[in-house]
């Protein structure tokens, strides 16, 4: 009799997980809370609670050829740098072709998942869910896929803004971020430049009277598309790469790579310039934010000092006045509430996870997180690769180290992210 897996979500890591277990002889059943496929890249018209939200005109960093399933390739006429809408037509041909649908659940919400009393003989798990009519069911699984994803709890620090109290105007996270409709001719201050800081502010600064982008630590910026007019993931993210990273010295490489993004545009000339070095924390994709500067509809700032009313007040002592909006683009928590205390975390880096997948906790490697990572280029194919992974394993096919060994490579693998977040 074949294993039963619970996959829990149905993204792009659900649903390569799901194949991933059918390829394995498993039997996968995917709950998913909403009533569709797709997760982080399902655009909906208003943000719901404990799930993804994105931006209308959210368009993919990474390029089709590098972040396809590998055998699903996206169709040759879609576009190299997909919108959202594409990547769901992607997923929902390659749910068709591999016949997935039939093992998902939709509207079903994951609760809870326990060990059972007899976790220590048998592996197995106790998941309880409850459909959208409000009926609770218990299952018992012998193997769980965790593929919720990590951007559906956003972080709303507005404590670290003294004044903002005080603020009349709208005061959002970027996951309630939905178009520039509503900001037309205001002036916007957006909290953040990462990649959703970026690309928000770019899109505000065709619309806002004007636009003012507030960043702490400032930020190395890259475009999408690099030489020879290559996308940037199919240049950068190479074997040979990664063997001269290897070789050369990291202060040269991070020479290089400073050189070569001024050269581009002047980082400190633009007020981007980071106190951190090119290496040390990932660079931000956008193809127009120096553009939107130089023309003077976007404005870089230092972090935000204070409020007072619709003034803000910035560490470099600048003021500016009759603000209308702030959209904080300040992150997220990376928290799993279905799952037990000792399994949950409350960043990426908390969580310890042998090869970013297993907890070595547990008596039996029967539960596995999917796409709890940042990675260089794009995640699905090391989505991929985990879930073919933690398939064999859950069907015995593969075994991990014993605990010692795999704490030991955990905390030689954290070392350099807590290296970067120091």
């Amino acid at each position: 009799m074949a294993k039963r897996v619970a996959v829990i979500g149905a993204g792009s890591s659900g649903l390569t997980s799901i194949k991933c277990c059918l390829d394995e002889g498993l039997e996968p059943v995917c709950f998913e809370s909403s009533d569709d496929i797709g997760g982080l890249w399902r655009f909906k018209e208003q943000p719901e609670a404990d799930r993804c939200s994105i931006y209308r005109s959210l368009i993919v960093n990474t390029s089709k050829e590098m972040m396809c399933f590998s055998d699903f390739p996206v169709p040759d006429h879609y576009p190299n740098f997909m919108p959202n809408s594409m990547i769901m037509k992607y997923f929902k041909l390659y749910a068709e072709h591999f016949n997935l649908l039939k093992h998902i659940r939709f509207q079903t919400t994951v609760r809870s998942v326990r060990q059972r009393p007899d976790f220590s003989d048998s592996g197995q798990w106790e998941v309880v869910t409850v459909d959208k009519d409000g009926r609770e069911e218990t299952h018992v699984f012998d193997g769980v896929l965790v593929c919720a994803g990590h951007y559906t709890q956003p972080i709303k620090p507005l404590s670290d803004f003294p004044g903002i109290d005080t603020f009349p105007g709208t005061k959002i996270h970027s996951w309630e971020y939905k178009d520039p409709d509503p900001y037309h001719g205001k002036r916007v201050v957006v909290v953040g430049i990462g990649n959703s800081g970026g690309d928000i502010a770019v899109e505000l600064s065709r619309t806002c009277e004007k636009t003012f982008l507030s960043t702490r630590k400032g930020a190395w910026v890259i475009g999408r598309v690099v030489g020879r007019g290559l996308p940037l993931d199919m240049t950068m993210v190479r074997r040979d790469r990664d063997l001269i990273n290897t070789l050369l010295p990291r202060a040269l490489l991070n020479w290089i790579g400073e050189r070569s993004l001024n050269q581009r545009h002047d980082h400190k000339l633009y007020g981007l310039q980071p106190a951190h070095r090119i290496l040390d924390q990932r660079t931000i994709i956008n193809d127009d934010l120096a553009g939107r500067i130089l023309v003077g509809e976007l404005v870089l700032k230092p972090n935000v000092q204070k409020f007072q009313g619709s003034t803000a007040v910035f560490d470099d002592g600048t003021v500016e006045e009759m603000i209308d909006a702030v959209i904080l683009c300040t992150g997220y928590d990376y928290r799993f509430p279905f799952l037990p205390d000792s399994l949950n975390s409350g960043s990426d880096g908390d969580l310890k996870l042998y090869r970013r997948v297993f907890p070595p906790s547990l008596e039996h490697p029967t539960l596995a997180i999917m796409g709890l990572l940042q990675t260089k280029g794009p995640i699905m194919p090391v989505a991929e690769l985990q879930a073919r992974w933690a398939t064999r394993v859950i069907a015995g096919l593969n075994h991990l180290p014993p605990v010692e060994k795999m704490e030991k490579i955990i905390e030689r693998d954290i070392k350099p992210y807590l290296k970067r977040c120091s």
